[in-house]
């Protein structure tokens, strides 16, 4: 059985109608989406050639020429498939990067022109951003940036790059360089192009204030801006503003584009899983699906990011993923079961696998006897004790204003909607066909987003990195946005190994509207990095 599951649009008018109908932007009425596989490409060859081998990360899209361009990482290629129909994309060509560097990460369109990020062969060194022609895909330009460029953007006049360099240390930590973005200047073409970095070395005198605001800073020996890392990128719709994920640090950068400078450092704060509405599945060896709520904190730690506008204010969308350090030399995760805990917050009673033992919690936050948890990873004899627990992630998707202050979280609906879809593979990992695997690290792990605007009003679509599938909501007003759809084009009955169980690991998505389809349909394009499969997903509109 091909166990694929979506929310009927009956099923979804049955739930706008009992939340009042309509979106609550300008006084239209609500538009229903109903997403529907239309094709998929897989690569040529042996699926075990491919599988969980990064062959289709992040897709861009050229409307220009109905164009795809999809990483494959490892192979420093980018496939350009053919989406003149987009029930049957086609690979067209191949970009071979394999000269340029170790790993290729990202990839953006704009105009005639493809960029894609480039780490190099030696990660904590300077990457590049190499440029190509997007009808002959020859090379026409590079830029040096900073090191692990993990993703670019284009303003949304074509004339700047952004690019977000990570800057993660070697494996042994023993290199840790600075993190930055780049904004790459091509408004006099690539052949005149200048860099400019949009630093946090102005920061690193701010360290103290930094983290007693909630920004987590914390790499051993590291300075503010050894220690943030760039993630992804939001661009206002003037392309004056910037916002960075800072993933591991659980904060936003926000980035003067003009000036090439970074503004601001907002800290996230954390979600109250505490609280009704907020509730997790915390274990994986309790044999049951039990989404309750449990004495932890969620660090949001955000992937993916995006921006819209609603009533001429700019709000920010986020997809909270969540990440930890775990290097050779030095680790922050540690299970629940081996703290010291405090007896108020019921150390006696949830350190069982089948209560929070089993969850990933971080050591570095929620110390209450002042000891040093760096030195957890050398000496497992340090008497840590924790009158906190702080998750990786919040298995949600946050709307914040633009200032970094939270509107919206999604709450439980990811692991209540899955679970309710799909209970005999709830929280199943990406890789193997199995039940409850990840909710003890992250649950459903939320990290790719596009936004998209259909007939006026937006709308969010999340990918599960681990169970798979897209969440959609409408985020019209994003005081209160309506879930639309859940949609897995998964097949639990296949060999993931095999190629045989569909899409595994939605990793880049991004939305086309009717005007730039070939379809004359609105398509939401995923690249699927397991699997490396590319599906498009044709949306039929449904006005209320």
């Amino acid at each position: 059985m091909n166990l694929k599951y979506t929310l009927s649009a009956l099923a979804i008018a049955a739930s706008l109608s009992a939340c009042g109908g309509d979106d609550g932007s300008n006084g239209t009425s609500a538009t229903l989406l109903q997403l529907k596989v239309a094709g998929t490409y897989t690569p040529p060859g042996n699926p075990a050639n491919f599988f969980d081998e990064s062959a289709a990360e992040i897709v861009a899209y050229d409307a220009r020429q109905h164009r795809l361009f999809v990483v494959n990482a490892n192979d420093i290629t980018v496939d350009v498939l053919d989406m003149s129909d987009p029930s049957m994309p086609s690979l067209m060509s191949t970009i071979d990067a394999t000269a340029e560097g170790g790993v290729a990460n990202s990839v953006a369109v704009s105009s005639k022109l493809v960029a894609v990020a480039i780490e190099a062969n030696t990660k904590t060194d300077p990457g590049k951003v190499v440029f190509y022609n997007s009808t002959s895909f020859a090379k026409v330009g590079e830029a040096t940036v900073g090191a692990l460029p993990d993703m670019l953007a284009f303003t949304p006049d074509g004339n700047k790059v952004l690019v977000a360099n990570e800057g993660e240390p070697n494996d042994d930590y023993s290199v840790d360089p600075e993190g930055s973005v780049s904004i790459i200047d091509i408004t006099d073409g690539v052949d005149n192009l200048t860099v400019n970095t949009a630093s946090f070395t102005s920061f690193n005198t701010q360290k103290t204030s930094l983290i007693s605001s909630g920004v987590r800073i914390f790499g051993p020996g590291a300075s503010v801006a050894q220690d943030l890392e760039p993630e992804y990128i939001a661009i206002s719709e003037d392309g004056s503003t910037a916002w960075a994920s800072l993933q591991e640090n659980n904060a936003i950068a926000i980035i003067d584009i003009d000036n090439a400078t970074v503004d601001s450092i907002v800290p996230l704060g954390f979600k109250d899983h505490r609280i009704f509405g907020n509730e997790l599945d915390a274990s994986n060896r309790d044999d049951r699906i039990n989404i309750r709520n449990w004495p932890v904190f969620g660090m949001y730690q955000p992937d993916t990011i995006a921006s819209y506008s609603f009533n001429g204010e700019t709000y920010i969308v986020t997809a909270n993923e969540g990440d930890a350090r775990d290097y050779d030399t030095w680790s922050e995760e540690i299970r629940v079961k081996d703290m010291v805990l405090t007896d108020d917050i019921g150390a006696a009673g949830i350190q069982a696998d089948e209560d929070l033992g089993r969850l990933n919690v971080t050591s570095t936050l929620g110390v209450s006897n002042g000891c040093d948890p760096s030195l957890l990873t050398t000496d497992p004899e340090v008497d840590c004790e924790y009158d906190a627990l702080y998750a990786y992630g919040a298995r949600s998707f946050s709307i914040r204003a633009a200032d970094g202050t939270l509107v919206f979280d999604s709450g439980n609906d990811f692991e209540r909607i899955t679970a309710a879809r799909n209970g005999e593979f709830f929280n199943s990992n990406n890789d193997e066909n199995d039940f409850d695997s990840r909710s003890d690290d992250k649950g459903p792990e939320p990290e790719g987003l596009a936004l998209g605007n259909i007939n006026g009003q937006t709308f969010a679509f999340i990918g599960l990195e681990r169970v798979g599938g897209i969440m959609v909501y409408n985020i019209s007003n994003p005081q209160a946005p309506q879930f639309v759809q859940y949609i897995n084009n998964r097949d639990f009955s296949g060999d993931p190994s095999l190629g045989t169980s569909g899409d595994l690991a939605p990793e880049g998505l991004t939305f086309v509207g009717a005007k730039q389809s070939p379809s004359g349909k609105p398509l939401l394009i995923v690249g699927n990095e397991v699997s490396g499969t590319t599906t498009v997903y044709e949306i039929d509109v449904i006005e209320l």
